[in-house]
């Protein structure tokens, strides 16, 4: 198997990101984006996933957390986009749902090369600590929109930590699933012969 890893560093007037991403990793995270929920939620991405991810971010987080969340976000999809090339022998298509305590989230993933995001839910709380819930939201957009996936998820729950880490190890084991290796598959999943 071809070393499926990439590191894409992302600089703007409102962040300085370096994200390494390795799809076929160990499930190891060494995540610092001054945003304490957010580097929870980003290491539970990486455990669950069994992908190694390392993310430095230095961002305005004296306006508020969207520049930082979205952009560590657009970082790591265009990381995974890099780090699949071409998509060949990859499994393509899954789906799962995760629950955590009284909140479960689904996703249904396609690994196609289109973006497309669904969401389907509401967060309980409007803040998990210095993260407003609703970037949850987002960050699954922008991972979605810069790694060429068709994701569909939905969340429900009566806490907004519970509802969001939920959403974020679905996120993980979905993509975990849908970017495995079939060892019956040669070619690239699509009668087009490119995705």
């Amino acid at each position: 198997m071809t070393d499926r890893s990439a590191t894409v560093a992302r600089e703007t007037s409102e962040t300085d990101i370096e994200v390494t991403l390795a799809v076929d990793g160990a499930g190891e995270a060494d995540v610092e984006t001054g945003i304490g929920f957010f580097d929870h939620m980003l290491a539970s991405f990486a455990k669950h996933g069994l992908f190694d991810l390392a993310v430095s971010c230095d961002g305005d987080l004296h306006v508020d957390d969207h520049h930082t969340v979205e952009d560590v976000a657009i970082a790591i999809g265009r990381a995974f986009d890099e780090a699949l090339g071409d998509r060949r022998g990859i499994v393509r298509f899954a789906d799962r749902r995760v629950p955590l305590d009284e909140a479960v989230a689904s996703a249904v993933v396609d690994v196609s090369g289109r973006p497309l995001f669904r969401f389907d839910g509401t967060f309980s709380q409007e803040r998990v600590g210095e993260f407003t819930s609703h970037m949850a939201e987002h960050f699954a957009r922008s991972l979605a929109t810069n790694a060429g996936l068709t994701l569909h998820a939905d969340v429900e729950g009566e806490n907004a930590h519970h509802e969001i880490e939920a959403l974020f190890k679905c996120l993980a084991r979905t993509l975990d699933d849908a970017t495995r290796i079939d060892e019956r598959r040669g070619d690239t999943p699509s009668t087009k012969g490119a995705l």
